[in-house]
């Protein structure tokens, strides 16, 4: 495929020319209010934006009062990464984060550091931190987008006047970006290549200057760069004549680590491993004491130090991580971010059941080695799929559907059932239920709804598959053949108008058990108890329709998967079209 050509800038600007998109890496917004007029004509509407641009610039004057408006936006609500959207065309890269453009995978990290915790322009420790564990995803970043620009990345007098920044020259360190793009008050700068340590490919930094700077710096610069992930390792691994060595030399990486750690006894090897401790950073930094969390322990569920650790591997605050609480918040008890934070302020409840902690604690224990899918404050969270929000459960195109419009209905806390939560949240449930109905019925389908619930199930994903209402009769017998066929018979619970059908599952369900049940179109519910030693198949439901349907080859959602340009527009188009049904409209 012909390499994406991308459009760099200082700071906003009128040009625009065959380009895929444009970045903006410098200050976005005004710095008088007599601009104002020309950049709401364009956040208003009565301008169009002439290509998709992402800026990361986030102040400057009416910067709050656009991006306040862009944060309230329904359709931007959840654990986006790849940008809010303000008008058409024009998106707001907040705080940290990495998403895919046109092939290319971009890292950013938005304005500048905050002291105080400000709203806009700055970024906190948990941007930095959720950014940090990006670092450990596999794959080769095209793109690291920073307001700053690392230390050792600029010639000698200009770190002032650049606006240089120690915390950058860390995350490019651990990122390591095939190209480091950064955008302040200062000068046009483009660094030779760099090696990177524990890597096969090259950096280049380019520092761009602000749009008519007065010493006519360069402030735009186009660039088409080939995505590594079609790069063999070949082409990935050659380097120009003029490459050096890297800044991020071993023994500079000891020092830091022997201050860090004060154990001098370290090896090399072990001591880089400082800097996945958060609370090391902060130590540095002049916050906190006392007893602290390894981020890499509570981030991904394992700390290659092990034992010689100093920081604590807490299995309890590795749960409280994947229910969706804040790090800072677990962490300090406190966040710089307050209301504006993505991640929940508040600890599990000391008033549930010892039993119920003891499983949170095994279910914690067993998702160790990978982030979960489903909790929209984790990096793997698919939150292009997301198409509503509620206040206790959101709505998703499944990955890899059996069918066009196949929704998974998800609580939004880490929880590994829908049947057993309180009575608002099953409340909101049913609305979502009731408005695919409505939407399905508009298109001549019926819907069946179903759970799987067991231990290696630890987030609850309630999944509604709409059929062609002529098959709708043929549901019931088809989940009993197949139930025959497995050895167990489904005990039948039959529903009226004047019945509840889940409330009397959730009756007769018992959370210690691996569970199984089914929604018809004619209400009734079919559900079976999974004894310990049962073979029960992982995808029963959805093989179950796949046969009813005749797309057998379906039945392994990796067999009908989709490239994320694909899912990203399948969502917008089901949005598009659900918006007169969604009950968070």
């Amino acid at each position: 495929m012909a390499s994406p050509r991308i459009l760099l800038c200082g700071d906003v600007n009128k040009s625009a020319g065959p380009f895929d998109a444009l970045l903006c890496v410098g200050q976005f917004f005004p710095d008088s209010p007599d601009q104002l007029d020309e950049l709401a004509d364009y956040t208003e509407g009565r301008s169009k934006v002439p290509l998709p641009t992402y800026f990361i610039g986030d102040y400057g004057v009416g910067a709050f009062k656009v991006l306040s408006a862009a944060s309230r936006d329904p359709t931007n609500k959840g654990f986006k990464m790849d940008g809010l959207r303000v008008c058409e065309n024009l998106f707001w890269l907040k705080g940290s984060g990495k998403f895919t453009l046109h092939g290319l995978s971009v890292a950013y990290l938005s304005g500048r550091h905050s002291t105080d915790g400000q709203q806009f322009g700055m970024y906190t420790q948990d941007d930095v931190d959720a950014l940090r564990a990006i670092a450990e995803e596999p794959g080769v970043v095209d793109f690291g987008v920073t307001y700053g620009a690392a230390t050792s990345d600029l010639p000698l007098g200009f770190s002032d006047s650049f606006g240089s920044d120690s915390t950058i020259s860390e995350l490019v360190a651990e990122i390591k970006p095939r190209y480091h793009i950064a955008g302040t008050k200062g000068i046009f700068y483009a660094r030779e290549p760099y090696s990177n340590i524990d890597a096969v490919h090259v950096t280049r930094f380019l520092g761009l200057a602000s749009v008519g700077n007065k010493d006519k710096q360069k402030f735009i610069h186009a660039i088409s760069p080939t995505p590594a992930s079609v790069m063999s390792a070949v082409e990935l691994s050659m380097k120009s004549s003029n490459t050096t060595l890297s800044p991020y030399t071993y023994s500079e990486q000891t020092v830091h680590a022997m201050e860090a750690t004060k154990r001098p006894s370290d090896s090399v090897y072990d001591s880089q491993y400082w800097r996945y401790d958060v609370s090391q950073k902060r130590q540095r930094y002049g916050a906190g004491d006392g007893d602290q969390l390894c981020f890499k322990f509570v981030s991904s569920g394992s700390c290659p130090r092990g034992e010689k650790c100093n920081f604590q591997h807490d299995s309890n605050a590795r749960e409280q991580f994947l229910r969706g609480v804040c790090l800072d918040f677990i962490n300090k008890g406190k966040c710089e971010r307050g209301p504006d934070c993505n991640f929940k302020h508040s600890l599990q409840d000391e008033g549930e059941s010892h039993s119920h902690r003891k499983r949170g604690s095994e279910n914690a224990r067993t998702n160790r080695s990978k982030e979960c899918w489903f909790c929209l404050s984790s990096p793997n969270v698919e939150s292009h799929l997301i198409i509503s929000i509620g206040e206790h459960y959101y709505c998703a195109l499944a990955k890899g559907p059996l069918v066009e419009d196949h929704v998974l209905i998800i609580p939004i806390e880490h929880l590994s059932n829908t049947l057993s939560l309180p009575k608002e949240h099953e409340t909101e449930l049913r609305g979502f239920q009731n408005s695919l109905k409505r939407y399905y019925k508009n298109q001549g389908k019926s819907v069946v709804f179903f759970e799987r619930v067991s231990e290696h199930i630890t987030h609850a994903n309630h999944q509604a598959i709409p059929i062609p209402s002529s098959r709708a009769a043929a549901v019931q017998d088809i989940f009993n053949l197949a139930a025959e066929k497995l050895g167990f018979k489904f005990v039948a619970l039959k529903t009226n108008e004047n019945a509840d059908g889940r409330k009397l599952l959730s009756t007769q369900f018992n959370r210690e058990f691996n569970f199984f049940y089914v929604e018809l179109p004619n209400g009734t519910i079919l559900s079976h108890l999974v004894e310990e030693n049962e073979s029960f198949p992982t995808q029963f439901g959805r093989e179950v329709l796949a046969g009813l349907l005749k797309i057998a080859d379906r039945a392994n959602w990796r067999n009908h998967a989709h490239s994320k340009e694909e899912e990203t527009k399948m969502a917008e188009d089901f949005k598009s079209r659900f918006q007169e049904f969604d009950p968070n409209k």
